[in-house]
């Protein structure tokens, strides 16, 4: 039973996502020691987020052809499941945390990189590492886009889950500086306390009109919007 070439393209990109987690975490870097560890920057949630929803693509996609030309209503019942739980990380999770990512790293790494990435990480994460946690993002996500069409939730339930995970990974950064006194990235400690409010609200509503991005774009791609 051979693998249509998507199926093999979304299980290429998640050992990519297993590779680069691997190798990022292999660092012995002074910020993987500290409070929060790995888990303060959004950079690796992300990576972490892509890595699963990969996985669960690479699930649905065995489960299919698993249960194709099976008549068993409960394996049919549990691929939808799936299915639905792919579509969902999509749209929630996967398309706006990861062009987020991409697209607020790179901006302020081209204004200024000391606020985001200072230079001093190039002595611990490679070239090659630091495109495979903020530029591939991008691509393989558009290319999921693409190859696959996904059910959106509906638009107040898929903006309310963007903004859950947005102000609570705010509230996690704010707690992570209340504990330790430093903020997780070196922009922040340049904004005055209003000014932070400001940009936590900014940050909020751009992941949001990411959501919307990706809903007109599958619509566009997939013709759902009649």
């Amino acid at each position: 039973m051979a693998l249509v070439p998507c199926q093999v393209l979304r299980a290429a990109i998640l050992l990519s996502y297993c590779s680069i987690l691997c190798n990022y975490k292999a660092i012995d870097m002074p910020a993987h020691q500290t409070y929060g560890g790995s888990w303060k920057f959004l950079t690796f949630i992300d990576l972490v987020i892509q890595a699963v929803f990969f996985g669960i693509c690479v699930l649905t996609d065995l489960s299919s052809l698993l249960t194709r030309g099976n008549d068993s209503q409960e394996q049919e019942r549990q691929l939808r499941k799936l299915i639905s739980l792919r579509d969902w990380m999509m749209a929630v999770l996967a398309f706006p945390v990861g062009v987020f990512v991409v697209t607020m790293f790179w901006s302020i790494y081209i204004y200024d990189r000391e606020l985001v990435y200072p230079k001093l990480l190039d002595n611990f994460i490679p070239a090659w590492l630091n495109h495979g946690m903020h530029t591939t993002v991008l691509p393989f996500v558009l290319i999921e886009m693409r190859t696959t069409h996904h059910q959106y939730p509906s638009r107040s339930c898929g903006l309310a889950a963007v903004c859950t995970f947005a102000v609570g990974y705010i509230l996690w950064v704010c707690w992570i500086h209340h504990v330790t006194g430093v903020w997780v990235y070196p922009l922040l400690e340049h904004l005055s306390p209003g000014v932070k409010i400001l940009f936590f609200a900014a940050v909020t509503v751009i992941i949001n009109v990411f959501y919307l991005v990706g809903e007109v774009l599958n619509n566009y791609i997939w013709d759902t919007q009649k």
